[in-house]
């Protein structure tokens, strides 16, 4: 179980001085073996959520508990070993990296064709074509998002934290991408998303706006009440 106890972030505006609240009193628990989608307007604090969840950004105040221990303090490489896994919403690119590579960092040993293979192909791409490709500008934005989802695979864990991981997946099919976390799904799965498919998979989508959960339930049951809010953007899976 991975809780969040009261978590609060807040940011100086430079151009005012005064302390911005970008999230605020945050209190939700993750279960294991379920996917939990989170979803709203942008700047409503999603993708910070993220961050503060792996260590990359430190709450104001609050706690994370992950199964009955406090990990607020932990790093981001402690929060790895204890099997946080996380892809970004822009995928970061290792001038001088093979894919092959980045992948054996990932899972921290040798792998031969078939681990490749295993890695690759569940995210749509042949091991034979990418495995000795850099992973820099020479790839585009959907292969770059794939790989990361492979390098994510490929090293494990107990907790996946997924930044709007069909971003820039082009001609991908979502199903192919459901699959994947269909895969995971006996881990603690976190996404940030607002597709119509991947919402109505989830165990739970939690609605965050203006800087805090304000809404909890069912993936299908929740899209149906989300489409009746104009001010909010659903996108459907054919747009992409």
């Amino acid at each position: 179980m991975l809780e969040l106890k009261n978590i609060s972030y807040s940011v100086k505006d430079e151009a005012s001085g005064k302390k911005q609240d970008i999230l605020k009193n945050v209190s939700l628990a993750f279960e294991d073996r379920a996917i939990s989608v989170i979803t709203g307007p942008n700047g409503s604090g999603k993708s910070t959520l993220i961050r503060i969840l792996m260590g990359i950004s430190k709450p104001t105040s609050g706690k994370i508990v992950f199964n009955g221990e406090d990990i607020t303090g932990l790093s981001i490489t402690e929060r790895a070993q204890k099997g946080f896994t996380i892809a970004f919403q822009q995928p970061v690119r290792f001038k001088g990296i093979t894919v092959k590579k980045l992948l054996e960092l990932a899972c921290g040993k040798k792998l031969d064709m078939n681990g490749m293979c295993d890695c690759l192909s569940a995210v749509g791409l042949c091991a034979r074509n990418y495995i000795d490709r850099a992973v820099d500008g020479t790839l585009s934005g959907g292969e770059l998002k794939r790989i990361e989802l492979a390098t994510a695979i490929a090293k494990g864990g107990d907790v996946f934290l997924l930044d709007e991981p069909e971003a820039g997946i082009d001609l991908w099919s979502f199903e192919d991408l459901v699959k994947v976390f269909e895969k995971l799904h006996e881990k603690t799965v976190i996404i940030v998303s607002h597709q119509q498919r991947i919402l109505e998979t989830a165990d739970k989508v939690i609605l965050f706006e203006n800087d805090k959960p304000v809404s909890i339930g069912r993936g299908e049951e929740m899209f149906q009440k989300l489409t009746q809010r104009p001010s909010l953007c659903w996108r459907n899976v054919k747009e992409n």
